[in-house]
């Protein structure tokens, strides 16, 4: 069943809903927007978002006859995009921005010069399908697709085919515990994969003097970021730029890949919950740096955006940030952060359809995880030679060392050495990265009894090896650091500061 609103499991401390008197359709907040709702920091809000696909003019304005056609029955519409389709809130199809955006929401004591963190806790998808939608002048490939005539010139809501917009609907099916996506493939089988829920608008108020400003913008207030990143566990820096913040949400998405070439991804109605915490300027820095543009963590993820009509430019402008983060917060200089992101980091954009375009860089978190060694050891020969017993029987095993060599070299072998390698036993098992080999029992005499002790590379012993034991003392030192290191706990994952310095964990039940 459809997840109607106001209904069903309501996760967050606060509620809102998508009602005409809640949402803007195709504009996002500015500092004049009246809030809809307003809220403490740190505390979460739960948010029924509306997709624009299906009641946009090119499909009627008319959900319940729109869906019919694929299946749909009424029930399995939402309601409020029913109320949103059929109020009187005007909208020019191919003028004014194309998404349902609700909110904003002020957020008590937020001020300009302070970063909004919004920390995804949950995403549900309210229906059991999803569109995909090519419209004609839109898309990477616009002029090539759709493959269909051009909209007749007269088209409207009333007579929407005439828009000619091809449009892919998507049943949401469980395989196994997950959710899929599944669609025809104009032939006899269908496609599925994976969904990888997201927000595709996350936004505070942009600071600009008059007029609106479209939904589908993106910028320092972050926008329409399309990012398939932001998923449940993300969190998303913005800069706050208007008193409260006024966040706002929309555009919906099931899945989105990088480029979105069509224009378009799945684009499905989400239960977002989120957590809306503020930074003041000490516990920003501690998060970003000096960054001040919209960034984006996850577990595994740092990932720094960039935003211009020109996709190079935006990307060129997503690794300045990258850099900046590198340097300010991670503490790399600048020519060892343009290395690294040269040789490690993934850059992508967000949408390739015209108009402002995103673009990411995709930093690993777990390069940055590991201790730094006291100091870094190149591999030498004999690094990984055998040596035995304890530290008071070292001179001992030189002297047995020497014996068995000198045997070696003369053709002998024996008994004797085969005990000096029982002597120096212990289970029996081989460990590399100390260079010891228990002996136990293993195999004497013959001409070479003992030397499969031995790795077959380290058969030569050197004068190095021979040294008396206050020469092999700084050596034992530095294989002990060496253990010391190897044996240490792993780092803990890095921790987001809150406004007052501590350490907040910000994934778990929401506040």
């Amino acid at each position: 069943m459809a997840l109607q609103p106001g209904r069903g499991k309501i996760e967050g401390r606060h509620y809102l809903p998508s009602t005409p008197e809640t949402i803007s359709w195709g504009a996002l907040p500015t500092a004049r927007t009246r809030p809809v709702l307003s809220i403490d920091p740190g505390t979460t809000v739960t948010i029924d978002t509306v997709s624009q696909e299906g009641i946009l003019e090119d499909q009627g304005r008319d959900p319940d006859t729109f869906f019919r056609g694929f299946g749909v029955a009424p029930s399995e519409v939402l309601e409020d995009a029913r109320a949103i389709a059929a109020s009187g809130i005007p909208h020019r199809f191919g003028r004014d921005g194309a998404h349902i955006v609700t909110g904003p929401v002020y957020v008590r004591g937020a001020e300009p010069g302070d970063v909004l963190r919004i920390d995804v806790i949950s995403l549900h998808p309210r229906a059991r399908y999803g569109v995909i939608s090519t419209r004609h002048g839109a898309g990477l490939l616009a002029g090539e697709f759709p493959e269909t005539p051009a909209p007749d010139l007269d088209a409207d809501a009333r007579r929407w085919q005439a828009y000619r917009t091809d449009t892919s609907f998507c049943a949401v099916e469980r395989r196994r515990g997950r959710l899929f996506g599944s669609m025809p493939s104009g032939r006899d089988t269908r496609i599925r994969f994976p969904l990888n829920p997201s927000l595709g608008i996350m936004t505070v108020a942009a600071d600009v003097p008059d007029g609106p400003v479209a939904s589908d913008s993106v910028g320092r207030h972050g926008g329409a970021l399309d990012c398939r990143d932001l998923g449940p566990g993300s969190h998303l820096y913005l800069p706050i730029q208007a008193p409260g913040a006024l966040f706002a949400v929309g555009d919906p998405h099931y899945a989105i890949g990088d480029g979105m070439i069509g224009a378009t991804a799945l684009e499905g109605p989400l239960r977002a919950t989120l957590r809306l915490v503020t930074l003041r300027d000490a516990a920003a820095r501690a998060a970003l740096g000096s960054l001040r543009e919209p960034f984006i963590e996850t577990d595994e993820l740092w990932i720094t955006s960039g935003f211009d009509p020109d996709p190079r430019e935006a990307l060129r402008r997503a690794a300045r940030a990258a850099v900046t983060f590198l340097q300010t917060k991670v503490g790399l200089d600048r020519a060892a952060a343009v290395a690294y992101l040269s040789s490690a980091a993934d850059f992508g954009v967000g949408r390739l359809a015209g108009g402002p375009e995103s673009g990411y860089c995709r930093i690993r978190r777990a390069d940055f995880s590991e201790p730094t060694p006291v100091k870094a050891r190149l591999p030498r020969a004999g690094f990984a030679r055998i040596v035995g017993g304890t530290d008071g029987d070292t001179d001992r095993d030189h002297d047995t060392d020497r014996d068995h060599d000198h045997d070696h070299d003369a053709g002998r072998g024996g008994d004797g050495d085969h005990d000096a390698g029982r002597d120096r036993g212990g289970d029996g098992d081989l460990d590399v990265d100390r260079g010891h080999y228990g002996g136990g029992d293993h195999g004497g005499g013959g001409d070479h009894g003992g030397d499969e002790a031995r790795l077959p590379e380290q058969n030569h012993v050197s004068d190095r090896d021979r040294a008396p034991e206050a020469h092999r003392a700084p050596e034992r030192d530095r294989d002990q650091e060496r253990d010391r290191m190897r044996d240490a706990p792993p780092p803990q994952p890095l921790e987001t500061p809150t406004d007052d310095g501590a350490a907040s964990i910000t994934r778990g039940p929401a506040a």
